[in-house]
């Protein structure tokens, strides 16, 4: 009964310890988004690629809802980057973030809405759902994965 009694108190103490290291964390969410912020400002002002993707990790992933597969390395997303774009984002906006933090490690989740000119000069919008894993290396926070998920279609 003791060593249970022992045993159950260990798990909490852990399970306590773990909660309190973990969670939101204000200065880090406001690094961590306004990441996200300025990589969207440069690609609305057409910044060069490499500054674009500044923040990616060398080994960066990514799921999204445009290929059927994982996207592997900062190499091969500068590649399909710079491909030809099917028109220009006008305007990008972080609904509902949530940044939860880790000791070096901070996941953000969020909606995003973004408004886009067409090459026929038509607009069109779009909804996902995104998460973004940020771990701190080389003294700044670095983006190693990423998924975006679409959502119902935006009227």
């Amino acid at each position: 009964m003791k060593s249970t009694l022992v045993s159950i108190f260990g798990i909490l103490m852990l399970t306590f310890s773990a909660a309190a290291n973990a969670g939101e964390n204000p200065r880090v969410a406001a690094e961590i988004i306004a990441l996200v912020r300025s990589q969207w400002d440069a690609e609305m002002k057409g910044t060069a690629l490499p500054e674009q993707l500044s923040t990616l990790a060398d080994d960066y992933t990514e799921f999204s809802h445009e290929l059927p597969v994982l996207l592997s390395g900062k190499a091969l997303m500068e590649r399909f980057s710079g491909a030809p774009s099917d028109g220009k984002t006008l305007y990008s906006e972080m609904l509902n973030p949530k940044v939860q933090v880790y000791g070096d490690t901070a996941v953000l989740t969020y909606h995003y809405l973004g408004y886009f000119r067409e090459r026929d000069g038509s607009m069109s919008k779009s909804l996902e759902k995104a998460t973004r894993v940020y771990v701190r290396q080389r003294g700044g926070w670095m983006l190693v994965h990423a998924h975006f998920s679409a959502t119902a279609e935006v009227k």
